[in-house]
């Protein structure tokens, strides 16, 4: 197999190791508000919504020595360890108490911090420019099946119960751990890519291999501690660089979306009693339709790449309109309450008579949005910081988890009317702020065209 095959293969490998342990997680988020309402204890008193806030507050903070872990261990040891910790995380929920669900809600953070920035690593080095868009879309397009599988499974398993029982909980969990851990073993078959070299440039690499090897009997390799610390330093270099400051706010965006569709949204659909007795398994179906949109998005508009002629900003417009509409929509469908309601759920009445249809579209159109946000911006910080892909990569995740950590700990309080406003408003500051980064890219593309006329 070429260098170009090796490299597809190590991007659909690392596709299906996300695939795997996110089934598990994604479900896992989706459904953990619902089932600790359920759950028949005196001694724990945990909310799901504040769980989410603590991993995606340590996950933002853990970014900033991600890049040193990763640069230590190397990608692939750093993803394999990091889904070991996502799977115990899932474990727990088999028999909760409270300490041991928080304290593993800390520790998944810090392993969230680890395994992106390894993945961002992976996905860059086994990219070039060329085909850094359509490596992208594949990716997230493969991640996206999580979404329709895991949920699949809730909806068929949880079909006409009101209440979760014990026993429900724990045949999930169950199989949600085994399925992480699946995809945690699959990060070994990721080969090192081996970039092909024309003759010239082989010669040429011959010539720096034999310089670099009698260089070598002098200087002395740097160490683990000196490559962790670099690795620090151009995280905090590249958080204040103007391309990174533009992205920040499109980031920013889809970190405060993923909260709402990874977990708010099922729940707000689960509390609706005018859904009927199968409120609580629509929960699993409204996930498969997020996920529908995701793949879809990640398809059309990263693996068939069919938008580089037009740049990326389309793209991400269409994310934007195609969230309004269905932010609309949720307003006039779900209760305002229904984020924050108790587990006999709500009585409450939106705008319109509530419909399971509406509701369903809108996890859809939810789904295509940010498969449209997320494929763009992968493929504009792997293009823009190709030769410090780890770093970058760990800047975009501080940015997007300190914003899921926000929405995740406001969700506790905020009527969904109020939530629904702060994304349309962050969605559109950070769809401009895009615009911006892009024409930076295009005005620097030219200029390196005219420079080798």
């Amino acid at each position: 197999m070429g260098p170009e095959g090796k490299t597809l293969l190590n991007i659909i490998i690392l596709g299906f190791g996300f695939m795997f342990m996110f089934t598990a997680f994604q479900t896992c988020g989706n459904i953990e508000q619902t089932v600790i309402k359920s759950f028949n204890s005196t001694e724990f008193h945990g909310s799901g919504y504040t769980s989410m806030a603590i991993i995606y507050g340590v996950f933002s903070a853990s970014n900033l020595i991600a890049p040193s872990v990763v640069a230590v261990i190397g990608p692939q040891l750093s993803m394999f360890f990091s889904g070991l910790v996502y799977s115990g995380y899932i474990a727990m929920f088999i028999h909760p108490f409270t300490w041991s669900f928080y304290t593993a809600s800390v520790v998944v953070g810090i392993a969230a911090a680890i395994l992106w920035t390894a993945q961002g690593n992976l996905l860059t080095i086994n990219s070039t420019d060329a085909t850094i868009g359509r490596n992208s879309g594949i990716f997230w397009a493969l991640l996206q099946f999580s979404l329709f599988f895991g949920n699949m499974y809730i909806y068929f398993a949880w079909h006409g119960h009101v209440h979760i029982s014990d026993n429900d909980r724990q045949t999930v969990f169950i199989s949600l751990t085994v399925i992480s851990l699946v995809g945690s073993f699959l990060f070994f078959l990721i080969q090192k890519p081996e970039p092909e070299a024309t003759p010239s440039e082989a010669s040429e690499s011959l010539l720096q291999t034999e310089s670099t090897e009698s260089a070598s009997i002098v200087v002395a390799t740097p160490g683990l501690g000196s490559q962790a610390l670099d690795a620090f330093k151009k995280a905090l270099q590249l958080s204040v660089t103007k391309e990174m400051l533009l992205l920040s706010i499109s980031i920013a965006y889809t970190g405060l979306e993923l909260t709402f569709y990874s977990g708010v949204y099922g729940t707000c659909i689960g509390a609706m009693t005018q859904f009927g007795d199968d409120a609580k398994s629509l929960i699993g179906l409204s996930g498969i339709f997020i996920g529908l949109g995701e793949i879809l998005g990640g398809g059309v508009f990263g693996m068939l790449n069919k938008c580089n002629r037009f740049g990326r900003n389309p793209v991400v417009l269409l994310g934007l309109i195609t969230h309004f509409v269905a932010f609309y929509l949720i307003f006039l469908n779900i209760a305002s309450d229904a984020p924050i309601a108790p587990e006999e759920g709500t009585h409450l009445q939106a705008y319109i008579t509530p419909s399971v249809e509406v509701a369903l579209l809108c996890s859809f159109l939810l789904g295509l949005g940010d498969s449209c946000f997320n494929t763009q911006l992968l493929s504009i910080v792997g293009f823009m910081f190709r030769e410090d892909s780890a770093s970058a990569f760990a800047v975009f995740k501080f940015v997007q988890s300190i914003t899921a950590a926000l929405a995740f700990f406001y969700s506790n309080y905020l009527l969904l009317h109020w939530q629904l406003l702060i994304m349309v408003v962050v969605g559109f500051l950070g769809t401009l702020s895009f615009f911006v980064a892009e024409w930076v890219v295009v005005s620097s593309r030219r200029d390196t065209d005219f420079d080798s006329i």
